[in-house]
Formats: structure tokens, sequence, C-alpha cells
């Protein structure tokens, strides 16, 4: 007999990679609950107990109910915010509070549920600096990188190194004439700092001479190395002008990407590395809810049967 309890996949309405993983588990008679935590409460219910054994309870769509007793693994992608613009300023920051706290609290602490990723570990894992010190720790190659709000050190970073460049320590989306829009990479120079520099934390980076760029995206014990080429500072800002081919990582990369990987306690992350003209592999990042699904049809790599094992249990 098919086990009977869902995977609960948390995200937005629109998320294609999402589309895609539900798919592979419904072929595999897998049931799935799919949900956004911002629909709560309008067409999203929570009823949870705190008993002697843990969470007791159903979470309740329009169209389907979960036992959060007996959830199989919780998909966390990337829901919505809460929101309640029905209420006054005041009232709506204390539902939202309210709302994360007590649906996000229950979410959390399912028993028994394998999280990918637990949502409290991939906030953690998305400061840039932590991500950087554990980099360092776990064996990575990282460039010289300085976190500041002071011109003056900024200045003097830029001067101390060849070359360097800026990168957001965080992206959020700025609407520019109805178009969504992020801050980009970009190089800079001394000229190019000013005293605005001071209004708020900014990260500069030595950049790499680099020959290509790497994805590597771990799901569980897996992990697919896909190398990038292109002539690109930022491969994001066009994936017209990308090549793709699968590649075998450095003998010191594996065993770095898993200590990364325990240190906060994630079973799914999507590095990016790049390639210097000597062949090392220097580490960016890791995005603890990154994309990953565009590169299976590019490169033929089984990732979406990877995580679908991953969610369903099998390894």
């Amino acid at each position: 007999m098919s086990d009977p309890r869902p995977v609960l996949v948390v995200t937005s309405l629109y998320d294609p990679t999402a589309d895609v993983v539900i798919s592979e588990l419904h072929d595999r008679d897998i049931p799935v609950v799919r949900l956004d935590s911002g629909d709560f409460p309008a067409s999203l219910s929570v009823e949870a107990e705190i008993t002697p054994q843990g969470i007791q309870g159903r979470l309740l769509t329009p169209s389907r109910t979960a036992d959060l007793a007996h959830v199989r693994a919780l998909y966390y992608r990337r829901p919505s915010g809460f929101a309640f613009p029905h209420l006054s300023e005041q009232d709506a920051r204390f539902a939202v509070t309210q709302a994360r706290y007590g649906l996000g609290g229950v979410l959390a602490a399912l028993p028994g549920c394998l999280y990918v990723n637990h949502p409290h570990r991939i906030g953690d894992a998305e400061f840039k600096p932590a991500g950087l010190a554990a980099a360092v720790e776990a064996g990575f190659l990282v460039p010289p990188t300085l976190i500041t709000s002071s011109p003056d050190a900024a200045r003097a970073f830029v001067k101390r190194h060849d070359s360097v460049i800026y990168k957001p320590l965080s992206n959020p989306v700025y609407l520019i004439d109805d178009v969504s829009s992020v801050v980009k990479v970009a190089e800079v120079g001394a000229e190019d700092i000013d005293e605005s520099v001071a209004g708020t934390a900014h990260l500069f980076q030595q950049r790499v001479p680099k020959s290509a760029d790497v994805r590597v995206t771990v799901i569980g014990s897996k992990m697919f190395c896909v190398r990038i080429d292109s002539d690109l500072l930022d491969w994001r800002t066009d994936y017209s002008r990308l090549r793709y081919t699968p590649v075998e990582p450095p003998p010191r990369i594996e065993p770095a990407l898993h200590h990364y990987m325990r240190h906060f306690g994630l079973v799914f992350g999507a590095f990016d590395f790049c390639i210097d003209e000597d062949g090392q592999w220097w580490f960016l990042e890791c995005n603890p809810s990154g994309q990953w699904y565009w590169l299976e049809p590019e490169t033929g790599l089984p990732m979406r049967a990877a995580l679908a094992d991953l969610l369903e249990r099998k390894t």
C-alpha cells in the first residue's frame, strides 16, 4: 500500500519549478498539498493543537486538507508575504506578526517532517556575510570581501585590490516604469565611491579573473555541477548568451559542500562558483531556495527526479 502522507509545497501561485516537482510527485502517486502562506487567512486556515505527541491538527485549502501530524515532507520555495490590506496600518502590523509566528510557527514544527529546506535554516543561510564566513570554514576559496557603510573603508578596499565588484547583500525587486528590476553586480573604482555609501551596508569583493562559472545544485546526497560559459560579469543578466556543460567537481569541493550544508542544516542548496584562469573554483554564494530546473532540459541531468526522490523520502 502506498504511503498516504502528503508532501506540503509552500510557494506562491506562479512557480514553474514547483509545478514540475508537483507533476513528478503526482506521477508517483504521492499526495501533494500546495499552499501559499500569503493566502492566510482568506483561503487558507489552520487548526493546530500542542499535545504530548507534538503538533496535531490540520491545514485547509479550498481543495486540500493536510493532517499536520502526518506530513511526509515540506518543500519550502517562495511563498508570498502575509498581507492584511483591509486593516489599518497598526492593526495590519499586529495581524502580520500573529500570522507569522502562528501559522509560520506551526509549519516550522511539524513532527517527523523532512524540510527542503526548513524555513528557519533558509533564513540563516540567506545572510551573505554568514554564508561567506561558513564557506571559508568549509575550505572553499573565497575572494577578499568587505561589508561596510564607510566610504573611506570602501575606497581603501578598492585601491588595495586590482579589480573590485559591488554586490547587493540582498536583492529586493524595484519597480521601474512598472517593470521588475534588481540591483546588478557591477565593477567599481575608487572614483565611484561617494558619501552615499554611508547610507546603508554594502558588499565589495575582489573580482576573480574567470574562465567560466559553475552552478552546483545539491539535492540531498546528490550534486549536479554545470559549467556555464559566457562573456558576462554576471551570467544571470542574459540567459540567451549561456552555454552549459555538466562537469565533475575538483576533489576538495564535494567535502566542502557537505560541510557547508551541515553548517546551515540544509538538504538543498544552489551554489555559485567562478573558475579562475588556473582552474581553481572560487565560492561566490549559496542560495538555499535557488532556481535549478532550467538546467535540466539544457543538460539532461535528472534533477527533478532527485528532488522528488528526496521529498518522497526514498533517499
